[in-house]
């Protein structure tokens, strides 16, 4: 790729200083992220010396080293001198792109002139120079109405039968420079260095994924009270009601041969009964290890035929990528090396005090790194070859970030389209760094984000700065967590984290039984009693109609797949309420970046209450929903439809909500003008 501009460690500072370059990851070590379609804005600090006006353009440029948009930046904190302007690109790739500062002769000039001319000080000269300047700024390539409206104004400015006020006035009037903000008069133009920005397939910034274990798929109880487990071919029967629901993704818990030894039992218990079909995070057995399937849930073939019907569905399929050992996995006894041995001679297992997880051995990555690197490339790309084409990623942050970089990158060369998503529930700087040396998506602290201040503050975070690192997955459960408001919140409990994780973020996630309310905790701790880790949960689907929790998740999946502002990650604003029970947020696109090619603006107001109703008056910023003042400056109004109830309702900047839990937890609103 070729580039006028210097390197990012080599830069000198410019005519025009360009610092602060964002979205930018390390200075640039690291690629900042997009998908095609995606709005990613841009911004710099740009100044000078003196009192002559600057500005700065955004360039974003294309895996083929052509420049895609030249965008002119706004000043969006006078005094301060940032600036930033929305740019997007149109497919996957390696993009990158620079901020380019330059000294504003116009700007400089129309503000000189306005304060000279309406003090009478030298108005002739300035007159004389503007008309010097338009000859430059005619000079221009401009679109065909722009130069008309230019040229007008250049004729009007230098017509001295006019007035003064109105020669100024035709020279500074809206429309022009509405015409110079498209194609502006440039001077001392310094470029920042290029920046990365590697844009992904839409789902790696978008969808809605659904887990589930398929060894309790059909699996059912013998007579003897033994289990048969189910199997890929039935829980492929699933399928069907999961793609009603509107998923993208079905993520599949691990589906490897499992171990004997040191099996777990029901609810984690030391020991295993007769036929407890332990945890299939124990991978590994005489059976194979992570390149096979466990025999009792079929064959390659039947997990292919699982993968092709899900496709067919329009679903894609994931799986659990857990890199740790059964004692009974192959590797344990092929490359003893690989683990960590003890003084007295055992192998370590897997210890998260006060938890043991004596079925598991970790994996000791300071042992050959090369051989086990080798081996986990080669256990991917077998996966891949069966038609896997993302990968739920167990604790990653228990393993070195240098093997996850290098395996990421290789994976991406020859699988540019298969995404990892990061499960680390683990410290900031280490979710946010497995994030920017490659991971896709990263679940995240929302599971545990509950109160008013706790919910908007993190939808901010999730959304702001952070988005161009992290893209964030939303899960109000997992199979090993049960948060405590789950677990007391009800049927409304869970509508509202549904709501909230579906549209709160782009990518949202839900494990099966959600649909049924499953919260009944183990005494102690915050995940499921008779957790599915440990044994068969068959499930009556027949009873999610009734509750009602599915009804609401397939239409929060058919707003997100209606409404591309829901597919957006950085185009969220929080808006105040007046009750603390009550949390406000949108997202808005405007035309240009609207896939629509019209703007589009959703608000959802939730009741975190699941117990009572609330009522608040709303404090909308209209601004951020694209509103501006009528033209006799008054504040706008807007019709409010309501895509959960069907209502309309006509509401301006403070419209007052009433939600009643045991009616309807949120409003899902769509903005008609």
């Amino acid at each position: 790729m070729t580039s006028t501009s210097p390197s990012v460690l080599t830069a000198p500072i410019g005519r025009i200083p360009v610092l602060d370059v964002a979205p930018t990851v390390e200075s640039g070590r690291w690629p900042a992220k997009s998908t095609p379609g995606e709005v990613v804005p841009v911004e710099a600090t740009v100044f000078r010396e003196g009192h002559d006006a600057v500005s700065a353009t955004a360039v974003l440029t294309d895996p083929d080293g052509r420049v895609h948009a030249r965008a002119t930046m706004v000043d969006v904190a006078p005094g301060l001198d940032r600036f930033r302007a929305l740019v997007s690109p149109d497919r996957e790739g390696d993009w990158t792109f620079r901020v380019e500062g330059w000294s504003d002769p116009y700007a400089t000039w129309a503000h000189d002139a306005t304060v000279k001319i309406d003090a009478g000080v030298d108005v002739d000269l300035m007159l004389a120079e503007g008309v010097l300047l338009f000859g430059r700024i005619t000079a221009l390539e401009h679109s065909r109405a722009d130069a008309v409206t230019l040229r007008d104004a250049a004729v009007a400015l230098a017509d001295r039968g006019r007035p003064a006020r109105a020669r100024l006035a035709a020279a500074t009037s809206p429309e022009v420079r509405r015409a110079l903000e498209r194609t502006p008069l440039r001077d001392a133009v310094s470029p920042s260095a290029d920046y990365p920005l590697r844009v992904d397939r839409p789902l790696a910034v978008s969808g809605a994924w659904y887990e589930m274990f398929p060894r309790s798929e059909g699996a059912r109880q013998l007579r003897d009270g033994t289990w048969r487990s189910g199997t890929f071919t039935s829980a492929a029967r699933r399928l069907p009601a999961i793609a009603a629901m509107g998923f993208d993704v079905v993520y599949l818990t691990p589906i490897h041969p499992i171990g004997t030894t040191h099996r777990k039992g029901r609810n984690n218990s030391l020991a295993a009964q007769p036929g407890d079909p332990g945890s299939p995070y124990a991978i590994g057995s005489p059976d194979g290890g992570h390149d096979a399937i466990h025999p009792e849930l079929g064959s390659e073939r039947s997990f292919r035929e699982f993968v092709r019907r899900a496709r067919g569905l329009d679903m894609e399929v994931a799986i659990d990528l857990a890199l740790q050992c059964s004692p009974d996995h192959p590797w344990v006894a092929e490359h003893p090396e690989w683990f960590t041995t003890r003084a007295d001679g055992s192998i370590a297992y897997a210890e998260n005090p006060p938890k043991k997880y004596q079925d598991i051995y970790p994996l000791n990555f300071d042992n050959d790194p090369e051989g086990i690197y080798a081996e986990i490339l080669r256990v991917v790309r077998v996966w891949i070859s069966r038609g896997v084409t993302a990968f739920r990623v167990d604790n990653p942050h228990t393993k070195p970030l240098s093997f996850w970089e290098r395996l990421l990158a290789e994976v991406r060369t020859s699988d540019p389209g298969v995404i990892f998503l990061s499960e680390a529930f683990t410290k900031p700087a280490m979710m946010r760094t497995l994030a920017a040396i490659g991971f896709h998506q990263s679940y995240t602290y929302f599971t545990w984000r509950n109160t008013k201040e706790e919910v908007e503050e993190y939808l901010a975070t999730t959304s702001g700065a952070l988005g161009s690192v992290m893209r964030p997955s939303f899960w109000p459960t997992t199979h090993d967590i049960l948060p405590p408001y789950l677990q007391h919140g009800g049927v409304a409990g869970f509508c509202v984290r549904a709501v909230l994780a579906a549209l709160g973020s782009p990518t949202w996630g839900m494990y099966a039984g959600y649909e049924l309310v499953e919260n009944v905790p183990r005494p102690g701790v915050e995940e499921q009693i008779d957790n599915e880790k440990y044994e068969f949960k068959p499930r009556d689907w027949a009873r999610a109609e009734e509750i009602g929790v599915a009804t609401l998740v397939t239409r929060l999946n058919e707003i997100r797949r209606a409404h591309p502002a829901f597919q957006n990650l950085r185009n969220l604003t929080v808006h105040a309420t007046s009750n603390d029970q009550v949390v406000a947020f949108s997202r808005h696109l405007d035309a240009e970046h609207s896939p629509t090619g019209r703007p589009e603006t959703m608000i959802v107001v939730v009741n975190l209450d699941p117990w009572n109703t609330q009522e608040a008056v709303v404090d909308l910023d209209v601004a951020a929903l694209g509103l501006a003042p009528t033209g006799d400056g008054a504040t706008p109004t807007f019709v409010a439809h309501d895509l959960l109830s069907g209502a309309t309702y006509g509401w301006g900047p403070r419209p007052y909500v009433r939600l009643e839990p045991t009616v309807q937890v949120a409003h899902v609103i769509e903005v008609e003008a």
